[in-house]
């Protein structure tokens, strides 16, 4: 069968290209992807090459298929997965596959499984691991979000607290709690804000978002509303910290004085993760959540109440595989919208500009139908695409009705009317 697929040959050496997969082994399964969302992580990739520590040293010779976010349907199971998996479901994989300790993943390590291909080979050691899991939701799109949602589920999780004289953490954050998410009105923040507010088993009491940028905590505030999050139980406020005098006196006031049990920081910037640690409560716990691009990036930390106050540091970067089952569970219940984090949709033809580009173009996840040939555009511009072509327009119309969210009938709607590649 042949695919079109990109796939990476060195560092910054991305082709789109038609190629033959071969026929699959017992142990295999053929699927046609459908989605892809593109993570900064394959920037880093297209970036390094060989010398990411994921990437095969000779992916010159063995070229590899980018993109570890997608959704698709399985077309036929190998005789040993038989009696597990069916022609025709649903799937989603978690790429950290950690077989035998290797580091190797989908998207960035092997020749016939990446998100960015029509069609893929899933290896044995996808489904040895578990990692190949079945999605039953309606719209492929939610598929390709349980992966980064899976990170933020992970981040919640990782928090964790103590009690005097006991020396067995409590996992998770503080349940009717003070919870601030910092820097936390771009994509994954909201994921975050959508999960604080939406889990049905550990809620805070209150959740304060802070960012910079008016334009961001606006469309934040537009998608989780304060009077939605109400419902909930939960106190949600919306905070620019460079329009205050004092940023820590504001959001401290916003605690009584209390502080915040837990604390997310969502940008590797060194005054945010400082602000972070005043203002934490006593056993407060500062969850680092944005992963640095610089080895040498150093931040302040008060010991002081380390020692007497107990506060604490934890970092996560991606979850685990239950992580996405409970990311995937939320989804197809309806419990969380993770289409807030989409800004952009594109076609195949457009996956090797959009992740050579992908820190200079702004807004939040970027979505790929990997069948159809599209320009990566932003969903705020289909309505002005749309005076001359019917495409965006409805498209346009279709996201106007969600709040201006890409949405399942949108999906629909482009797999049908869009020009294949």
């Amino acid at each position: 069968m042949k695919t079109k697929a990109v796939r990476m040959y060195e560092k910054e050496d991305l082709r789109l290209e038609e190629f033959e997969l071969p026929e699959i082994k017992d142990c295999e399964i053929l699927a046609h992807i459908i989605s892809d969302s593109i993570c900064m992580s394959s920037y880093k990739a297209a970036k390094q090459g060989s010398a990411h520590k994921r990437v095969p040293k000779d992916v010159a010779e063995k070229p590899v298929i980018i993109g570890h976010e997608f959704c698709g349907v399985i077309e036929k199971v190998g005789a040993k997965w038989a009696d597990q998996f069916k022609p025709g479901q649903k799937f989603s994989i978690q790429p950290a596959l950690n077989y035998k300790g290797s580091l190797y993943a989908p998207g960035y390590s092997y020749q016939y499984i990446g998100g960015d291909s029509q069609y893929v080979i899933i290896p044995n050691e996808v489904m040895e691991c578990g990692c190949l899991l079945p999605y039953n939701g309606e719209a492929f799109f939610y598929g390709s979000l349980s992966e980064p949602m899976s990170c933020i589920v992970g981040g919640y999780h990782a928090a964790y607290h103590t009690k005097n004289g006991c020396y067995v953490h409590d996992m998770g954050i503080v349940k009717d709690g003070n919870l601030a998410i910092l820097a936390g009105a771009g994509p994954m923040g909201l994921g975050a804000i959508d999960y604080a507010v939406h889990n049905p088993d550990r809620r805070p009491r209150l959740v304060v978002v802070t960012d910079v940028d008016d334009a961001r905590l606006t469309r934040a505030a537009q998608i989780i509303t304060p009077e939605n999050a109400a419902k909930n139980g939960v106190k949600l406020v919306y905070l620019n910290t460079a329009k205050v005098d004092d940023p820590k006196a504001a959001l401290m006031e916003l605690t009584d004085g209390a502080g915040y049990n837990d604390v997310y920081v969502y940008a590797p910037v060194r005054p945010v993760v400082e602000q972070a640690d005043s203002i934490l409560a006593r056993d407060g716990c500062l969850s680092f959540f944005a992963g640095p691009t610089n080895p040498e990036f150093k931040a302040e930390f008060n010991f002081y109440n380390v020692h007497y106050a107990s506060t604490h540091l934890v970092g996560t970067s991606g979850g685990n595989t239950d992580d996405m089952k409970e990311a995937l569970h939320l989804m197809e219940t309806g419990r969380i919208n993770p289409a807030a984090m989409i800004t952009h949709v594109g076609g195949l033809d457009s996956v090797i500009e959009t992740t050579l580009n992908l820190p200079n173009i702004k807004g939040g996840k970027k979505l790929v139908y990997t069948n159809i040939s599209m320009p990566m555009t932003a969903i705020a511009d289909f309505a002005e695409l749309g005076k001359n072509d019917p495409l965006f327009a409805k498209l346009a119309e279709l996201c106007a009705a969600n709040n201006g969210l890409w949405n399942a009938e949108a999906e629909k709607y482009l797999l049908a009317h869009a020009k294949s590649i």
